[in-house]
């Protein structure tokens, strides 16, 4: 295997009010993870490097990642956060890209109204991206899929990835109408989808491989292996597993692929959609 790339984990100084979304159900993770925790899992895993992605809604968040990928060359890109929907949202992005380790941004519409994505002010804010070369992460639930089709295919320029598999409700085994979205978002040539978030979908205390093994097979159906990127959402998934548990779950469901395709996965995928330094 060849370098690869996580494309999807999280840095935090824990605060319980900020982060008020880790509860007690997920006390694993009421907890610092900084740099130095997640280096020695990379290294083991075999990773060169990864994506730090915002996990709190502030330009503070953007800077604090800012500030450990100066410190840790191993941050090889960030999706930060700012305000799409601010009246100066041309600005702050040029302000933000003078630095160029910030790849893209990320805004928590799995905690907004179903309808936020048609919000004229949010897409003033997707409007804006492009021309400064700026990716967007797509975070929702299931059910906004419909919002997010509708977004995609109003910027087809605009370079997006979903995050965490649009997160079906693994658990519960009710695919359809997430099978049904994923089917139709992937027409869309601008939208690659993040390999991540599946273990804490599920059911966090008895999943097992055959569990994710349906979903898997979707996504790799509608998307192949040219649109799809590896991604841990460490240290979320410290509430359902450990960091070499996940990455062999998808080794085993990827061990008769091709080489070349799961150089793309790992590694390649993720290099060309962030744009990162290898």
């Amino acid at each position: 295997m060849s370098k690869r790339i996580d494309s999807h984990q999280h840095f935090w100084k824990f605060d319980p009010v900020r982060d008020s979304w880790i509860d007690e159900s997920m006390s694993k993770i009421q907890r610092d993870f900084l740099p130095e925790d997640l280096l020695p899992l990379l290294t083991e895993n075999k990773f060169s490097g990864c994506v730090a992605v915002q996990a709190s809604q502030s330009e503070e968040e953007t800077n604090f990642l800012v500030d450990l990928a100066s410190k840790n060359d191993f941050i090889k890109g960030i999706v930060g956060w700012v305000d799409l929907r601010a009246d100066n949202i041309s600005e702050r992005l040029r302000h933000f890209s003078s630095n160029k380790t910030i790849k893209g941004f990320r805004h928590v519409v799995q905690g907004e109204d179903d309808d936020f994505m048609f919000r004229e002010d949010f897409r003033k804010g997707i409007s804006a991206l492009k021309a400064f070369h700026f990716t967007y992460d797509i975070l929702i639930f299931h059910r906004q899929l419909p919002a997010a089709i509708s977004l995609v295919k109003d910027f087809p320029n605009q370079k997006f990835v979903i995050d965490h598999i649009a997160k079906p409700d693994i658990k519960s085994g009710n695919m359809d109408s997430w099978k049904n979205g994923i089917e139709e978002i992937a027409k869309y040539e601008n939208v690659s989808c993040k390999i991540s978030g599946m273990v804490t979908e599920a059911d966090w205390k008895n999943w097992k491989p055959s569990d994710l093994k349906p979903y898997l097979d979707v996504i790799f159906e509608n998307f192949s292996a040219d649109k799809l990127m590896y991604g841990s959402d460490w240290p979320v998934l410290n509430v359902a597993s450990d960091y070499t548990e996940v990455v062999k779950t998808l080794e085993n469901y990827i061990s008769k692929f091709s080489t070349e395709d799961q150089n793309k996965i790992w590694y390649e995928n993720a290099i060309a959609f962030y744009k990162l330094d290898q």
